[in-house]
């Protein structure tokens, strides 16, 4: 199992940037990454020099988000709809967007419940609960 190290992400997405930007090719992983980079364009200042992102502490203090933390559950929604797992979410992803008019939209209410599920995972000690994130998702989809 890949298990990157925060160095090992943070370079992934500055690699990815600078590719996109020289019109090199990408692997199918980095194109999905960078269509998500492409959303996000107040994070390119953050992705054109990777030691000063590798060095750079995001703790919030100053106001701004992790890009790379965010840009990462981009992905991992992307990827967890591509293979509906856990199962309904992509269905309930697909809501979402029809219902906001944005994929967009969609993932960052979506980071809410995955952000939502993990914490509570992590408070008790036991595993994502899946199911529950789903239906946080569904519950968005179904709500004006």
């Amino acid at each position: 199992m890949f298990n990157p190290t925060q160095e090992d992400v943070r370079r992934f997405f500055c690699a990815v940037y600078a590719k996109h930007r020289a019109g090199q090719p990408m692997e199918a992983l980095e194109i999905i990454a960078a269509e998500w980079i492409a959303q996000h364009p107040e994070y390119h200042a953050d992705l054109a020099d990777a030691d000063a992102a590798v060095a750079r502490v995001y703790d919030g203090k100053d106001g701004r988000e992790n890009p790379f933390l965010h840009l990462s559950m981009h992905l991992s929604i992307s990827e967890q709809c591509s293979i509906d797992q856990p199962r309904g979410i992509r269905q309930a992803v697909e809501l979402l967007a029809a219902r906001r008019g944005s994929l967009l939209e969609a993932h960052h209410e979506a980071m809410e419940c995955l952000g939502r599920m993990m914490w509570e995972s992590q408070r008790a000690g036991r595993p994502p609960d899946g199911h529950a994130y789903v239906d946080c998702v569904q519950r968005k989809a179904t709500r004006d």
